[in-house]
């Protein structure tokens, strides 16, 4: 038989415990009646839950008698902190993402679970609170007290009208803010800088292809290039374009992020079979060499490929997802899906990179024989808050586009070879479009 969570009454108590779990975020909720096993517990009228919890891949789940409560779901490594410090895994907690309303729920917290807080979130008390720790290995651990625990008073200093609100955030003395500022700020005062990256082993190495001003900027923050689906710099993502050092929300585009199709012909046959076939020969004559690349906008026959980027499954007017299964799909004109992006992927992507982005504008100068150098502007663009439907309605009104860089070499011969590049792009003066806020901050 499942045992009943002990709460701890002192705040201070609650923290220490939260943190000797490696808790470097602490938040809570306060739950409404309607917040309990029954009817799940309520984080938000949008996906900005998914911006603040840590979560495992999102799934579609389709409803068996009704396709409109079709619907995501996100698998939580979630546990409950008792009254003496111990944890207790929920292994069937996770996020269910309503797309319909949207909404984002947490849902099966109790089930199967040794210790669970069962007495509170089994009933409609007012005044019930829910804290959720987030550690630096992305787990979360919970603990829910009564209307009555001292604990609950003293959270009112941190109320506002945010459905979730923190109580701490990192244990370092400064904000993950203040260090990103004067970090950009010694990269701005550095002036000119040799053209960097580095490489998987975090080896500083000299970057003499056209596109390093990226890499310069993420080298001069330690961090090396990689794939994963993580924010570069405590919680930041770092991006940056050339434009002479003007306002980093004007001049050239913006790479947002590079996601590989997961469905359609590409990922049926594979890259070289897509370049092969919707590609075209290299436009400067290189022999056995084809690419796929140019400008993919929603609802426009791109000329050179022949494929028009289509969003299916999400409606412009509501601003809401209407098919669980739509994405982004380049279409052929006989109807061939060349590629598809669908949108459990996307959302998981977009809504874990983009919660918090600083943008910053280069600008950068021929070094010696074959170098270059980079320098980067005194001001930074801070843009916090963002949604999955923001980006879905910027790709919509055709602000973001597809900007592929993709080829295929040697066709043909044993040493045939591909480089895959699938970037979403957008001019910066679209960018505040994507976030619910954008900061300018002058670093001198």
């Amino acid at each position: 038989m499942s045992e009943e969570l002990n709460e701890i009454r002192n705040l201070e108590q609650l923290k220490a415990q939260m943190k000797r779990h490696g808790v470097a975020t602490l938040l809570f909720k306060r739950l409404s009646p309607n917040d309990n096993s029954k009817n799940q517990i309520y984080l938000g009228g949008d996906y900005a839950a998914l911006q603040i919890l840590p979560f495992d891949t999102v799934t579609v789940d389709h409803n068996r008698k009704d396709s409109k409560r079709d619907r995501f779901k996100a698998r939580l490594d979630f546990h409950w902190l008792d009254g003496s410090g111990e944890t207790y895994a929920a292994p069937n907690a996770q996020l269910i993402l309503y797309p319909k309303y949207p909404e984002v729920r947490m849902s099966g917290f109790l089930i199967k679970t040794k210790k669970a807080p069962r007495r509170h979130l089994a009933s409609r008390d007012m005044g019930r609170t829910l804290l959720l720790g987030i550690t630096k290995n992305r787990k979360l651990i919970g603990h829910v007290i009564g209307a009555d625990n001292p604990v609950s008073h003293a959270l009112e200093k941190f109320d506002s009208e945010k459905v979730i609100n923190e109580v701490f955030s990192e244990s370092t003395d400064k904000s993950s803010r203040d260090e990103l500022l004067e970090r950009m700020k010694t990269i701005h005062e550095m002036g000119w800088i040799d053209s960097q990256k580095l490489n998987k082993e975090g080896v500083l190495q000299p970057y003499r292809a056209q596109n390093g001003g990226g890499y310069t900027l993420e080298a001069l923050f330690g961090i090396t290039p990689n794939g994963d689906n993580e924010p570069d710099f405590k919680g930041w993502e770092l991006k940056q374009h050339s434009n002479r050092l003007r306002s980093p929300i004007l001049g050239g585009p913006v790479t947002l992020m590079t996601p590989e199709p997961n469905g359609g012909f590409y990922q049926i046959r594979g890259v070289r079979e897509f370049v092969k076939t919707f590609g075209y020969p290299d436009t400067k004559g290189k022999a056995n060499r084809m690419n796929f690349g140019g400008i993919h906008k929603v609802g426009l026959l791109q000329s050179r490929t022949g494929l028009t980027l289509t969003l299916k499954g999400f409606d412009p007017i509501s601003g809401k997802i209407t098919d669980v299964d739509g994405g982004l799909i380049l279409l052929s004109e006989n109807g061939v899906e060349a590629a598809i992006w669908h949108f459990d992927s996307l959302l998981e992507k977009w809504n874990r990179k983009h919660e918090r982005a600083v943008y910053v504008s280069s600008d950068k100068q021929k070094a010696g024989k074959n170098g270059i150098q980079y320098r980067y502007g005194s001001t930074v663009a801070l843009c916090t808050g963002t949604d999955f439907n923001l980006l879905l309605n910027s790709l919509a009104a055709r602000a973001v586009y597809y900007d592929p860089g993709i080829k295929v070499e040697n066709i043909g011969s044993p040493n045939e070879s591909d480089k895959r590049r699938s970037q979403f792009r957008v001019k910066p003066k679209d960018i505040p479009e994507l976030y619910h806020t954008l900061e300018l901050v002058e670093l001198t």
